[in-house]
C-alpha cells in the first residue's frame, strides 16, 4: 500500500510539472482545473516543488485578482525556436516559462536553399546565446517550423515539391549534428495551433483550428487539447484543397489549390496594373492604411479561406477558429469575410456560432509553438520524494487529467 501511495504522489507531482511546462505558467486554481487534482494536493505539491527549486512563483493579476503564478524555474534550461518562412527566418530563445529572452528575424530570398537556411538558423541560435553570455550547453532542444507537411515519425517533409530543394532533407538530423542539441520539427501551422491553444486565443477551448494565412495557407487542428497531425502529417493542409478545377497549377502539382488563389502571388498580381510591383507586406500595409484595392484583394482572400475552413469545421467541429499569419495583420478586413463565409456554410452555426478570432500571439505564434514543442519533449528533474508523511492527498484518483 505504501508503494502504491508513493507512486501516486510521484504521478501527481509529474502531472503538475507537465501542466506548468505545457502552459508556461498557471495559478494554483488553474492547476486544479487542468490536472483534476484537489486544491490541497496542488498546494502541497507546489510547496515541495518550490523547496526543490523546480518551480518559481510570482504575483499576477491576469484574472482580475492577485494570485501566485507558478512557473518552472529559470535554472531548468533554455529552448530555441526556429521558424523557416517563405521570405524570412525567425529565431527565438526562451526559458522554461516560455518567456522569450532573445529573438531575431532575418529576411530571406524566395525559395532559399536548404543548406543556406539551416546554416543561418544555426548561426543565429549561437549568436543569440552568445549575446546572452550563454552557450549551447544551456539549451535543452531546438524546435523548427516549416511551411510544409512534416511526418512526425521521420521529421521530414512528407509531400514532395511543396518546398523546392527540401525533399529528402532530414532537417532535425542536419541541425542536431551541427549543434549537438536535440531538434524537433513540425509544420508551421501546427506550431501556431500548439501555441495559441496553450497560451493564446484558443487556450480556453478544447477543440480548435488555427489558420495561418501568409504566403501560403495552412491549418493546425487541436482536438481534446492535442494536436491532430494525421497520417504523414498532412492534416490541415487546406492550402492544397482544390477550389478551382480549371485554375493554375500549384507547386504541389495539382490544379486550382487554395494557395493559387489566396497566396502571395495571387494577391499581388491583380494589383500590378494599378499599383505596380508590390510585395505581400506592401499589400498588407496599404490595406491597413485604407487603400481600397489592397483591402479588396485581402477581403476576397478572406472569403475564399472561409469557404474552405467551413468544410474543415464541418469535419472536425471545432469550438473556434484562430487566424494568424501576415494576412491576419489586416484584422477585420480579412476576418469579416471569413466569418460571413463560415456563417453561410456551417450547419452547427444554427446551434452555436463558430467563433473566428485573431491570434493573440500574432507573428510570434509559430516560433512560440516551436519552443513549446521542445518543452513538451524535455524532461524536468523532479527529484521526487517518497516520504509517507509528506501530506500529499493520495486519494485523488484522476491523475494528470489534461496534463499529457
Amino acid at each position: 500500500m505504501a508503494g502504491s501511495q508513493t507512486a501516486l504522489r510521484e504521478a501527481n507531482r509529474a502531472a503538475v510539472v507537465d501542466t506548468v511546462k505545457r502552459h508556461g505558467g498557471l495559478t494554483q486554481v488553474e492547476l486544479v482545473g487542468a490536472t483534476g487534482l484537489s486544491a490541497a494536493t496542488v498546494s502541497t505539491i507546489v510547496k515541495q516543488l518550490l523547496a526543490d527549486g523546480v518551480v518559481e512563483t510570482r504575483t499576477t493579476t491576469r484574472s482580475g485578482r492577485r494570485a501566485q503564478l507558478v512557473t518552472l524555474a529559470h535554472r531548468v534550461g533554455l529552448a530555441a525556436g526556429v521558424l523557416v518562412g517563405q521570405r524570412h527566418l525567425r529565431v527565438a530563445i526562451a526559458d522554461f516559462t516560455h518567456q522569450v529572452v532573445a529573438e531575431r528575424v532575418l529576411p530571406m530570398p524566395h525559395e532559399h536553399r536548404v543548406d543556406t537556411s539551416l546554416d543561418r538558423a544555426a548561426l543565429l541560435v549561437v549568436d543569440l546565446l552568445e549575446r546572452l553570455g550563454l552557450s549551447l550547453d544551456d539549451v535543452v532542444g531546438i524546435g523548427v517550423g516549416l511551411p510544409a507537411p512534416v511526418d512526425e515519425a521521420t521529421g521530414m517533409i512528407s509531400v514532395r515539391g511543396v518546398m523546392r530543394g527540401w525533399d529528402e532533407v532530414h532537417v532535425a538530423h542536419v541541425l542536431s549534428k551541427r549543434l549537438s542539441v536535440p531538434v524537433h520539427v513540425d509544420n508551421d501551422a501546427n506550431l501556431g495551433a500548439l501555441a495559441e491553444s496553450t497560451r493564446g486565443a484558443s487556450r480556453v477551448y478544447r477543440d480548435s483550428v488555427y489558420v495561418r494565412a501568409s504566403y501560403g495557407t495552412g491549418a493546425g487542428i487541436v482536438i481534446n487539447h492535442q494536436l491532430h497531425r494525421g497520417f504523414a502529417g498532412t492534416a490541415g493542409e487546406i492550402g492544397h484543397v482544390q477550389v478551382d478545377p480549371q485554375g493554375d497549377i500549384c507547386r504541389c502539382g495539382s490544379r486550382g489549390c487554395l494557395d493559387t488563389v489566396v497566396g502571395a502571388r495571387a494577391l499581388v498580381e491583380p494589383l500590378r496594373a494599378t499599383h505596380g510591383n508590390l510585395t505581400l507586406r506592401d499589400v498588407v500595409q496599404r490595406a491597413n492604411a485604407g487603400d481600397p484595392g489592397c483591402a479588396q484583394v485581402i477581403a476576397d482572400a478572406g472569403a475564399q479561406i472561409g469557404a474552405v475552413v467551413s468544410g474543415l469545421a464541418m469535419a472536425v467541429n471545432p469550438q473556434c477558429v484562430v487566424v494568424g499569419g501576415e494576412l491576419a495583420e489586416t484584422a477585420e478586413i480579412l476576418l469579416d469575410p471569413m466569418r460571413e463565409a463560415i456563417r453561410r456554410r456551417v450547419l452547427l452555426n444554427q446551434i452555436a456560432p463558430l467563433e473566428v478570432l485573431p491570434a493573440e500571439l500574432g507573428g510570434a505564434a509559430e516560433v512560440a509553438g516551436a519552443i513549446a514543442l521542445v518543452l513538451q519533449h524535455s524532461d524536468v528533474d523532479l527529484d521526487p520524494r517518497s516520504d509517507a508523511d509528506d501530506g500529499v492527498d493520495a486519494s485523488d484518483g484522476q491523475l494528470g487529467v489534461g496534463a499529457s
